[in-house]
């Protein structure tokens, strides 16, 4: 494409920022208009994508760290065809897919961004995705493709992956981690996009314009550096055309930029990040951009056709597990920690799901994930002791159609909350386990001692909790979450407890197992625990039978959704519940019990996938304004 039609196009993109914005009465125009240059050159002259089919597993992927840029994203595809201006003047609405920062409602968004700082290490994780399928597919090819004793060999190129972020967000430690990972795996179809336009939102940015700083940075972690102007298309090319035969190596473009390129008035102004134009104000905006057609519209490179039923990834298929897959052994006169549990149930898993990955974070010996990694090495992927990468590389993957399962202490977790909860709202896919929870690992102190993580876990929306207690439950339990959407969390403990279940037992989600003891009369009161708590309670159990006082034990290993029945039931037939757990009172167990057995009010909450739109109406749509109110308090007084 000539130089003058990309110029063209860009004029086109930064009127459709602008109008979309001022239409919308907020946004970020000036941190759009900073990266259209840039954007606008990959989307019309770089980027291989069929648009009509946007999981196609040969498109390039493009994912906008720098969220808050979403009006030059949709922008992008308006001048690609794929959003018309009347949608576009919808930015922002409740019914709108074109949210304030990308999410999936969104067809072309790959993952949920805005929180700045992620955007690279999902970039990595469907890097890594895209590389692992593109050699499952010439393994499989060569081994198809035997004609004459000659093997044909199929010839094309991994599909990139171009992550666009903002210099605000390159102080972000995440950002560097991502950056250490993607060097490591030498993911040279992975392309950094930095626009460098200095200002932040309440003053400069750390380095301001100085692109050595941060060519510096991304050359010491083991990247190809380019600087250029990036609002000189010639060079923006030159940049892009680089990328296309760098040589084990990520490439990082950092690009000095002007934010609010195009307006006089807005460029490299402070004060402007988060506001738009007026109506008056955004007709004197467009004036400036000068003459542009604006019905022309430019046409994105098709990806290469490959035979997409050769690769190891798709995500139209699911892995059907069986119980009867699963045999397992586990003898009862011999302890079993249930991590070590967890690890020998991955391996069962990665021998019938081969789109099954693992995720480590240095301490697999630990968490035994290495079985898996012993037996799977090509499926095993080391991110080293850095969480928030491991899980936004987990969510990646899970995006391209991967089974993700990942793990570290429990503890750990906690740094990488932000990441889990964009992961949700990403719509990813994956399955986490927290070892080495709660007081009971001893004497590592409390530095290493899980003690939050139920209550992070059952926070996330739409989330799985569960809570094993010897090595037959965990087994089952991991088999349940392999056919589990959404984010899946188990703890596991890491002293070896006794063997309670027989292998047959079957352990669904949601349910609990209860313990009475032979020739008991009624339980007066009932115990509720979880993981290594129940064997206290049962030892308790014992205790209370010789003194002539009969309970019941409740094993509540799925805590969230948890057992509301048998709780309820437990309730109504004791004289006293006691719920005991190896965790923080805040958000553990104890609270999703309670939050079970109280009926004494009834608890409007967020229990929707949040969207953009007007306060007003989000209050309205998730059911918390003052209509629902007054509706639960009619409703409750008429009983």
């Amino acid at each position: 494409m000539e130089n003058v039609e990309l110029k063209n196009l860009a004029m086109l993109v930064r009127y459709s920022i602008l109008v979309s914005t001022t239409a919308a009465g907020s946004g970020h125009p000036t941190s759009s208009l900073s990266a259209t240059d840039l954007m606008t050159t990959l989307f019309f002259a770089y980027l291989r994508a069929d648009l009509d089919n946007p999981n196609n597993p040969d498109n390039d992927r493009v994912i906008f760290s720098k969220g808050h840029a979403s009006p030059l994203f949709y922008a992008l595809y308006a001048a690609a065809g794929k959003i018309t201006e009347k949608e576009l003047l919808k930015l922002r609405t409740f019914d709108s897919p074109l949210e304030g920062h990308p999410v999936p409602r969104f067809r072309y968004s790959e993952a949920a961004t805005g929180s700045l700082g992620q955007g690279l290490s999902v970039g990595v994780g469907e890097a890594l995705a895209l590389k692992m399928n593109h050699e499952s597919r010439i393994m499989n090819t060569e081994k198809k493709q035997t004609i004459h004793n000659s093997v044909f060999s199929i010839q094309y190129s991994i599909p990139r992956v171009y992550v666009l972020l903002g210099d605000g967000e390159l102080a972000e430690g995440s950002v560097w981690e991502a950056a250490a990972s993607a060097s490591f795996y030498r993911l040279n179809h992975l392309v950094a996009i930095c626009d460098i336009n200095g200002l932040g939102q309440s003053r400069e940015t750390m380095y301001g314009t100085d692109a050595s700083v941060y060519q510096k940075r991304f050359a010491a972690f083991g990247w190809e550096t380019i600087v250029i102007d990036g609002h000189d298309i010639k060079e923006i090319e030159k940049a892009f055309n680089q990328a296309l035969v760098a040589k084990d190596k990520p490439t990082a473009i950092i690009a000095k930029t002007a934010k609010g390129k195009g307006v006089s008035f807005l460029e490299n102004k402070q004060g402007w990040h988060g506001k738009v134009l007026s109506l008056s104000e955004c007709d004197a905006a467009v004036k400036e951009l000068g003459n542009f057609d604006k019905n022309m519209r430019g046409s994105v490179g098709m990806p290469e056709r490959v035979n997409h039923e050769s690769g190891m990834m798709n995500t139209e298929k699911k892995q059907t597990i069986h119980h009867s897959q699963f045999s397992i052994q586990y003898s009862s006169d011999k302890p079993t920690a249930t991590r070590k549990a967890f690890g020998n149930a991955l391996v069962r898993l990665g021998a019938v799901d081969p789109s099954m990955v693992v995720l480590d974070g240095d301490v697999g010996n630990s968490t035994y994930t290495e079985l898996f990694g012993k037996q799977y090495p090509e499926r095993f992927y080391q991110l080293f002791i850095a969480e928030q990468n491991m899980v936004g590389v987990g969510l990646g993957m899970s995006k391209r159609g991967l089974h993700v399962w990942l793990s570290t202490f429990a503890c750990f977790l906690t740094r990488a909350f932000d990441q889990i909860r964009m992961a949700a709202l990403s719509g990813g896919d994956i399955k986490i386990c927290g070892s080495h929870a709660g007081v009971s690992i001893g004497a590592d102190g409390g530095s290493q001692m899980g003690l939050e993580d139920i209550a992070m876990f059952r926070a996330v929306f739409g989330s799985t909790v569960l809570y094993p207690s010897d090595a037959v439950s965990t087994e089952r339990l991991v088999e349940q979450m392999a056919k589990q959407k959404g984010i899946v969390y188990v703890r596991t403990t890491r002293n070896e407890t006794p063997i309670l279940y027989d292998a047959k037992e079957n352990f669904p989600i949601g349910g609990s197992k209860t313990f009475l003891l032979p020739h008991a009369v009624e339980a007066v009161a009932t115990i509720v625990a979880a993981g290594i708590t129940l064997y206290e309670a049962l030892a308790a159990q014992k205790t209370l039978m010789e003194e002539g006082i009969h309970v019941r034990v409740i094993d509540c290993y799925s805590i969230k959704p948890i057992d509301e029945k048998t709780l309820q039931k437990a309730a109504e037939d004791s004289k006293a519940m006691i719920v005991v757990e190896d965790h923080y009172p805040e958000g553990g167990l104890g609270e999703a019990v309670w939050s079970a057995l109280n009926v004494k009010f009834v608890h409007l909450a967020v229990r929707k996938t949040p969207r953009s739109g007007k306060p007003e109406e989000l209050l309205h749509y998730e059911e918390i304004d003052r209509e629902a109110i007054v509706k639960t308090v009619r409703t409750l007084i008429k009983k």
